[in-house]
Formats: structure tokens, C-alpha cells, sequence
């Protein structure tokens, strides 16, 4: 979450919204026990363990009665307690009451956050007849929000354990969303219903993209034929453009010995998102959790000079996580999934003009596809955390590496504590889709730490052994989730170099079919990918449910066409460019695909 944000009215107003919730909940469900409830982007939740269900009618009183306290104009009043005065606030809130007890244990603050000492004071926020745990920040008084600008969203609550934990209390959790302005709050909402069209699972349902399968398991997609082309055209583009920009392509197991994930770190680092170790002739094997470990064993393989150097790994690399049940999402949260993975060995000479060399094409990729709206972020460590490893000095090499090539680059940034992979700062691409939504994308990483794991070396100039440095990058991250964003980004609707199928001929009648079905050989012959609509369904129909399948070109084909060699080219738009010869629309066609253009004229 960024500063800027944490520092705004926004915040305050909804995190302020969240306590003002949770007293309304509380009204409603007296016998509620009430768990955390933080600022989020673009609104608030809160957790309870509610008696019985929230139904619609209950959500629909809560919002109200958060808008009389609202108006009833009260202050946020601050005091702090030792933990003994929290305890006594809190008989019978058993989660509160744990939050305390790790308080004064120094192992958490108010909100959940890990800190190093015991707190000798406890904070409180209360406010109307509320009091909550909190540190803050708040409004000073309700009276700065508008009750006009708050609604409670997602109206089904959502499931979310305790903690995070699945081996404890499952709590229910409810959102809501504030603004400043009763227009900014209508804005978001019809964001939220354009969402909910825009659903990658309910989309890619319809265009028959991919499927799950019970029997095949929770998170493992399947993709139908025009999902796997789709997720091909994506593949075969980026690994030429790798192969432009001197990567060499390798292939990695599905599985690797465990002994190699200790050495990495990944396990016991990541161990409650790995799937359990197999047994196989008296070794431990687990499923690839990430290729890095792999490509390092690559490099490894022999002896590297300096002149070898820099050497560029890429595969798209199939790994396995074990995501809980609760946060599986489609394509956008799955336990098995392919990332566009690359790493580069380098010498520290070579180390900032590959670094600026892999954000260019991460860059090129995104403008390619017409994502422009991009931030960066420059992740570093928590200091407070211990689930980084390696020496300091070389984390603080490693982030000015990554400080400097954007200042060269002229790259905005914004550096945020905690978001650094365990082994290395990170530079991340959060990009923002048509619905002003932010998704992490491309990642460039910095890392020092498992070519000393691994104990890599190089012989440099002077004859002496020498330890490289990493760079891992992803552009796409995980094509799975990526293809999911897409899928929303474009609304179906892709670029037509991207699009499954590019245009569908379409015969008037069925005298027309045997010049439909040439006209689709001429342009296969072409490179176009292309069908023919020889259902028994009218022309008219044809239009509409292909217009649904969002092919970019229909190309209605009857007598006088034939007689002439042309084609009425009409686009998904529903414009219609009327009759062209075969060969000028070819021509057009392949000139849009071939520059990986959005237009379709």
C-alpha cells in the first residue's frame, strides 16, 4: 500500500469507516465477536464472528445505521492503557484479547503488523459508544465523512480465517467502500458492476477459453483449444523477442529433489505454500515450487569465463504452490501455474546495463500489448522481519543497483518496505486496468544471495574466481493470472493479433458455403487464423453470436461477392467497411497483425 495513500484523507475517512461498521455490526448481532478490520484500496473491511448469518436485510441496517452515526457528528478520541486496563476493555473478545496478549508480548501491533519489543502502552480509538484497538490514524470526528459517500459492498460476505490461518476460526468478513464524494462513490460502484461483466471466469466461460475440473483438482486450469491458442500467440511472441535480445531458452522438471530447495531456501522459507515432499527410492522430492533453483544447476553445469558472460536462462516454467481453498480465484489465484521465467548470470560490471536492459523490454512488452497506465515499485526489506536472508551489505548493493538504473532510466518509483523477495530487493510493475484496478505485473529482481548459497563462480579477467550476481525477471509473471487480467483489461475483446480466432467468413446462404470455405483457405494461406459459420442458423444470427465471441473481422460473403472475388468486411464494432477484394483485405489484415496493433482499421 502506498505512503501517499496511508498519509491521505482517504484513508483516514475509510479506516474511520471500518470502526463505524463494526459498532453497527455489533448493534445488529449484539452476541458478534469482532476481529481486525483495516483500510484497504479503495475501501475497508472488517472481520466478525457473527451468531448466524449476514443476510442482505442485515447488511442493508448496517449501512444505514453507519450513516445516522455518521451524522451524529462524534469525535475520535485517543487514549492509551497499560495491558491489563486493554484486557479489562476486552472480557469476552477473544480476538481482541489476543491481540493484546501479542502486544505485550512485542510480536504484533494493533493492526496485525510484526514488531520487535513489547508495547508499553496499548492505544484506543472511541468513538459514539464504540471502542476499538487501534493506533489509527482517524478523522478527529465523523462529522468529516460524508454519509452520502460510504455504502457496504460486496453485499455476500466473504469467508476469511483468523490470521490467515486455515487451522483456525473461520470469521466472516464484510466489505465496504468510502469516497469523499456521493459522485466518486457512484463512479466506484458502476466500476464494481462493470467488474462483475467484465468477470475473466464468466468471459472466458463464454469465448471457451478454459475449464476446471473437480476431478482434476481445486486451481489446476484447463485450456480449451482457443485458450491454448491464445496462451500460445502470447508464448511465441515473448520467447522471440527473447531470443531478439540474446536469452537462451532452456527446459526444467515438474519436480526437483527437496535438498535443492534447502540449498535455495525456498524450503523451509515458503514451506506452508508448498505442496508436501513425495518419497521416491529414499529421497524426498517436491514439486517445483520455483525455476530459479533449476537454472542456477544450468549455470552450474560447468565452468564459466567472464567472456561467457552475461549468460540469459528463459523458460516458461510450469510451478506448483498450495494456495487455501478460500483464495482460489479463476485464473488470477490457481495452485498450478506457468511463469515467463528468466534469469541472468553477470559479472557486477555487467550487473546495470542488463538490469536497464531487462526494464526496456518489460516495457516494450507492456506497450505492445497497450498497457500504458504503470507505476514501479522498489521493494525493499522490512527491517522488523526475518524472513529475509544474506548479508546486509549486499542487500544495500543490490538496492542501489536497482535506485540507480531507474534514475538512468528517468523511471518513476515509489520504494515500500516488506515487498523485496526473501533473497533480494525487486523492482515491481503495477499496472492499472480500465477499471482503474492495480495488478502487479512485470518483476526485475536483484540478488546476491543464492549465487553464495550455491556457491557459483566465474573465472574473471585476472584469473581469479569470482562470484556472479542474478537478476531474475518475469514480464508477464504468471501467464495463468496474466491471461486473466487480459481477459478483463480487453473485456473479450482482444487485440486482433492476439484474438483466438481473427475472422470468421460468413456464407449468406448455403449456395455461398464452397466460396466461404475458399476464401478461409486464402487467408489461412495467409497466416490468419480463421473460420468458416457454415451453421444452419440466418445470417443475421451468425453476426450477433459471433459479434459475442468478439472476433475482430466477419466477413459476410454471398452471390454478388462471389461473382466480384470480394468480401463484406464487417468489425466486431458492428461498422460496417463494405465490399473489398480478397487480396486488399488480406493485405490490411496481416499488416495490423503483424505490427501486434489494437486497431482493427
Amino acid at each position: 500500500m502506498a505512503e501517499e495513500y496511508k498519509d491521505s484523507q482517504l484513508f483516514k475517512i475509510r479506516h474511520s469507516s471500518a470502526h463505524i461498521m463494526a459498532q453497527a455490526m455489533r448493534e445488529r448481532f449484539p452476541e458478534a465477536h469482532i476481529a481486525i478490520g483495516p483500510p484497504i484500496e479503495d475501501g475497508f473491511y472488517y472481520d466478525f464472528e457473527l451468531p448466524q448469518p449476514a443476510g442482505e436485510e442485515d447488511l442493508k441496517w448496517v449501512e444505514n445505521r453507519m450513516k445516522e452515526i455518521i451524522r451524529g457528528g462524534y469525535p475520535f478520541q485517543y487514549r492509551e492503557v497499560s495491558a491489563d486496563e486493554a484486557r479489562a476493555e476486552f472480557t469476552g473478545e477473544k480476538y481482541k484479547l489476543e491481540l493484546i496478549d501479542e502486544l505485550a508480548s512485542g510480536k504484533f501491533d494493533e493492526n496485525g503488523n510484526p514488531v520487535s519489543g513489547p508495547a508499553t502502552k496499548i492505544s484506543f480509538y472511541t468513538q459514539d459508544t464504540f471502542t476499538d484497538l487501534c493506533r489509527g490514524p482517524h478523522v478527529a470526528s465523523t462529522a468529516e465523512i460524508n454519509p452520502d459517500a460510504i455504502s457496504i459492498t460486496f453485499k455476500a460476505p466473504a469467508g476469511a480465517y483468523w490470521r490467515g490461518d486455515e487451522k483456525r476460526e473461520q470469521l466472516t468478513r464484510i466489505y465496504g467502500t468510502a469516497w469523499e464524494t456521493p459522485e466518486q462513490l457512484q463512479e466506484y460502484l458502476h466500476r464494481l458492476e462493470e467488474a462483475k461483466r467484465r468477470d475473466h471466469r464468466v468471459v472466458g466461460e463464454k469465448l471457451g477459453l478454459f475449464t476446471f475440473s473437480p476431478l482434476v483438482g481445486k486451481g489446476l486450469p484447463l485450456w480449451k483449444p482457443k485458450g491454448a491458442v491464445l496462451r500460445d500467440t502470447l508464448e511465441r511472441w515473448l520467447r522471440q523477442v527473447q531470443i531478439d535480445n540474446g536469452y537462451l531458452p532452456v527446459v526444467t522438471p515438474h519436480i526437483g529433489n527437496l535438498n535443492l530447495y534447502r540449498t535455495s531456501g525456498h524450503y523451509p522459507y515458503y514451506k506452508d505454500s508448498q505442496y508436501a515432499p513425495i518419497q521416491v527410492d529414499e529421497e524426498e522430492y517436491l514439486l517445483k515450487p520455483m525455476n530459479c533453483p533449476h537454472h542456477i544447476m544450468i549455470y552450474k553445469s560447468e565452468m564459466r569465463s567472464y567472456r561467457d558472460l552475461p549468460q540469459r536462462y528463459a523458460e516458461f516454467g510450469t510451478v506448483y504452490r498450495y494456495e487455501q481453498s478460500g483464495e482460489l480465484h479463476g485464473l488470477t489465484r490457481v495452485r498450478g501455474f506457468t511463469v515467463d521465467d528468466a534469469h541472468l548470470f553477470v559479472t557486477p560490471e555487467q550487473l546495470l546495463a542488463e538490469f536497464k536492459a531487462v526494464v526496456k523490454l518489460i516495457q516494450y512488452v507492456f506497450s505492445t500489448l497497450g498497457l500504458q497506465d504503470f507505476r514501479a515499485r522498489v521493494g525493499i526489506r522490512d527491517p522488523q522481519s526475518d524472513k529475509y536472508v544474506g548479508d546486509d551489505a549486499l542487500w544495500e548493493q543490490a538496492t542501489e543497483a536497482i535506485l540507480q538504473a531507474c534514475d538512468e532510466l528517468g523511471l518513476p518509483y515509489a520504494v515500500e518496505e516488506g515487498e523485496a523477495a526473501f533473497y533480494g530487493p525487486k523492482l515491481d510493475f503495477i499496472f492499472r486496468d480500465v477499471l482503474k484496478r492495480n495488478w502487479q505485473l512485470g518483476t526485475v529482481q536483484v540478488d546476491y544471495n543464492l549465487p553464495a548459497r550455491f556457491e557459483l563462480e566465474y573465472v574473471a579477467e585476472d584469473n581469479t574466481r569470482q562470484r556472479p550476481i542474478m537478476i531474475h525477471r518475469a514480464p508477464f509473471g504468471s501467464l495463468e493470472r496474466f491471461i486473466g487480467i487480459l481477459i478483463e483489461h480487453f473485456d473479450g475483446a482482444f487485440p486482433a493479433w492476439l484474438a483466438p480466432v481473427q475472422a470468421v467468413v460468413i456464407p449468406v446462404t448455403d449456395k455461398n458455403l464452397g466460396y466461404a470455405e475458399k476464401i478461409a483457405g486464402q487467408l489461412k494461406a495467409a497466416g490468419l487464423r480463421v473460420e468458416v459459420d457454415a451453421g444452419k442458423a440466418r445470417m443475421g444470427q451468425k453476426i450477433a453470436v459471433q459479434r459475442e465471441q468478439h472476433v475482430p473481422w466477419l466477413l459476410i460473403v454471398g452471390g454478388r461477392d462471389e461473382e466480384a472475388g470480394t468480401v463484406s468486411v464487417r468489425l466486431r464494432t458492428d461498422e460496417d467497411l463494405g465490399a473489398m477484394p480478397v487480396a486488399a483485405f488480406i493485405e490490411q489484415a496481416a499488416q495490423l497483425v503483424n505490427e501486434k496493433s489494437a486497431a482493427l482499421q
